[in-house]
């Protein structure tokens, strides 16, 4: 039997999202869950769609940083229960290599299964009032909504002490900051790592090292990010000229690691220059123009990856950094503003022209 909720669909791809009355048209499969919303956060990723040249399909309810409570479960395999608290992050087949490897967020089906299409068997299970089915779940969640249908290996259970309406976003903006500098690079004590951007990303980023105990340097051009950034533990830094030979003076010698979240090229070449010997510099945005690499940079060892959702395991990262977080060293909650769901557009605005770090949409129920 269906199950009729408040959800923001987008249905063009200039246009403003809307409230609308949506269905899901059957009760959870064996392998998933139905999650009554508390908070979903608003990432750059869901914003994207509007520039996806029609790829990700429309109309759609966007969504991948949802929390909540499980109302409704597919029997015991799904391993949760009603009223679990659980925290949604990016979907992944299961099966591949990669998968079956420990590392979901290199999933051979990522795109398919989080931008383009969904799973086959997800595809006519939304529906608008009139019946017209939406695009299929977005990352696996389609959380702008008050309702969630998650397969259960997507959905993280969490302590329910903690402010689960606010624990969205760990499950892929912070958790793609935090996992580049606590996994991908594996920073400890005395490690130094460099942040060019403090959004969202770069400052989980920022936390995570300070939380590790690395030296950790901010590089953004607007002087509230970067207030932000020190008052996490960064030494900021404003773009110049002599950014690296900055960087390097402060680091004695140059940063082990640096983190890109501007897909800017010139930026890009700076982190290169300002890293040590053996330095690895980690890009998580999108690139949007080719990336020429000055002469050099790669020498002496440096080497230049890209860093996908954290590298993580969402049930072994999310624990971790709500653990952080109880220790009142990963204070992700200073980053975010809460609207509610039908104020979509003005966090949409908001977040766009970098007036608020992390949006974090509050359903009516």
């Amino acid at each position: 039997m269906g199950r009729q909720f408040g959800a923001a669909v987008l249905r063009s791809y200039e246009g403003r999202f809307a409230i609308e009355q949506v269905t899901v048209n059957a009760g959870p499969a064996v392998d998933e869950v139905l999650v009554r919303i508390a908070g979903c956060g608003m990432c750059r990723t869901d914003l994207a769609v509007r520039r996806s040249a029609g790829r990700s399909p429309l109309p759609a309810v966007l969504g991948h940083e949802g929390a909540g409570v499980v109302v409704e479960t597919g029997g015991p395999d799904t391993r949760l229960a009603v009223g679990d608290h659980v925290v949604l992050s990016f979907d992944s087949c299961g099966y591949c290599r990669s998968c079956l490897g420990g590392a979901p967020a290199y999933c051979d089906s990522f795109a398919e299964l989080n931008l383009f299409g969904g799973r086959e068997k997800s595809a006519a299970r939304f529906a608008d009032a009139a019946g017209t089915p939406l695009a299929p779940r977005w990352f696996g969640q389609s959380s702008f909504a008050e309702y969630a249908m998650v397969l259960a290996r997507n959905a993280v259970r969490v302590d329910p002490a903690l402010p689960v309406e606010l624990l969205g976003p760990l499950g892929c903006g912070f958790l793609t900051g935090a996992g580049a500098v606590l996994n991908t690079f594996g920073a400890g004590p005395g490690d130094t790592v460099a942040v060019l951007g403090a959004g969202a990303v770069g400052l989980a980023a920022i936390m995570a090292a300070a939380a590790a105990g690395s030296v950790v340097v901010a590089v953004d051009q607007h002087s509230d990010r970067l207030a932000t950034a020190e008052r996490f533990g960064a030494v900021a830094l404003y773009p110049a000229a002599d950014l690296a030979e900055r960087i390097r003076r402060l680091t004695d010698g140059g940063v082990q690691y640096a983190l890109d979240t501007t897909a800017s090229p010139e930026l890009i070449n700076t982190a290169l220059r300002a890293l040590r010997p053996t330095g690895h510099l980690g890009l998580v945005a999108r690139l949007h123009t080719p990336l020429a690499l000055e002469p050099g940079t790669l020498d002496r060892g440096r080497k230049l990856s890209h860093i996908c959702e954290g590298d993580a395991v969402p049930g072994l990262l999310i624990p971790r950094l709500t653990g952080l977080w109880q220790a009142g060293r990963f204070p992700f909650d200073q980053l975010i503003r809460t609207y509610p769901l039908d104020e979509i557009n003005e966090a949409e605005h908001d977040c766009e022209t970098g007036l608020v770090v992390k949006p974090v949409l509050i359903p009516r129920t």
